[in-house]
């Protein structure tokens, strides 16, 4: 089995577990493309068999969430799940909290949260924060591209869109959002609505999964090894370059004439996908290889 399985991961689940139980049920090797919080639902795509070599090479690592932001006080994990810190001082009106979305939106700098999978001398500082190692983290650039305010929740809560940019903690935003409203606010709820090219459209559930394995047909659910890599140019390369390409030689970058220097392409032999090449001046040259292993 190669391709990639769209989990909709269920609250309550580490990403390491929900790896697992897909390992289990494949007997392959798998990986999951982008941890998702273990109190966090939502798109988890995991990459069964070869799957797992393209991990590098996605070109969209762009994210999309549903989340509330609750003003009923300040958490030392940013979320539902930590102690409080720092008690709520009422709910802004809406009318502030949409003014101050605006220093959120567009290239910001965030500092990743304590309990974080950040690692500091290969220890994930969740870890050391549990131990009582508060380790203070660095601030770095994230991209927020939308960020819309939705609709009041219960008497605290407010219900936000966000498409963000890799390595965007939501947790930190809505903590941070807070901070700037002089209103400690912590996240309450979180779901990934899209990873990439993943979405809630084309997740599956675990229990479909596993029904789809006791049936034996879970392969069937695997989205093809291609499809996170559509907006790659595609080379497919002739008959007589089949077995030089999936071996993973070198190709004449004449084959693709509109593909510019260390550009990335799909190369394709007899419609499979056999790997991701990079131009170098007049030749391509395998960035991974999907044939064999």
């Amino acid at each position: 089995m190669n391709g990639f399985l769209n989990l909709l991961k269920p609250p309550g689940m580490s990403s390491g577990a929900a790896v697992a139980v897909v390992k289990r049920l494949t007997g392959e090797r798998v990986g999951h493309a982008g941890t998702l919080d273990p109190e966090a639902a939502g798109v988890l795509p995991i990459m069964v068999g070869r799957a797992t070599r393209l991990l590098d090479l996605f070109p969209d690592k762009s994210k999309s969430y549903v989340a509330e932001i609750a003003f009923s006080g300040a958490t030392d994990t940013q979320d539902a799940q930590g102690a409080v810190i720092e008690e709520g001082r009422g709910v802004p009106p809406r009318e502030e909290i949409e003014k101050a979305l605006d220093r959120f939106r567009g290239d910001i700098l965030q500092c990743p949260p304590a309990y974080s999978a950040l690692k500091k001398n290969g220890v994930p500082l969740y870890a050391l924060a549990r131990k009582g190692e508060m380790v203070e983290t660095q601030p770095r650039a994230t991209l927020i591209r939308a960020l819309e305010l939705g609709a009041q929740t219960g008497k605290d809560g407010y219900m936000l869109r966000v498409d963000c940019g890799g390595g965007t903690y939501i947790r930190t935003l809505c903590h941070d959002i807070g901070q700037a409203l002089g209103k400690p606010a912590h996240m309450r709820f979180l779901l990934r609505t899209r990873a990439g090219a993943f979405s809630l459209e084309n997740a599956v559930t675990l229990e479909e999964a596993r029904a789809a394995a006791e049936a034996g047909e879970l392969e069937r659910l695997l989205l093809p090894l291609d499809h996170p890599l559509k907006d790659m140019k595609a080379l497919s390369l002739p008959e007589r370059y089949w077995k030089l390409g999936r071996n993973g030689g070198k190709l004449p970058a004449a084959l693709l004439p509109e593909i510019t220097e260390n550009e990335r392409c799909r190369v394709y032999a007899a419609e499979e996908l056999i790997g991701i090449a990079h131009r170098e001046e007049d030749i391509l040259r395998f960035d991974v290889g999907l044939c064999g292993g």
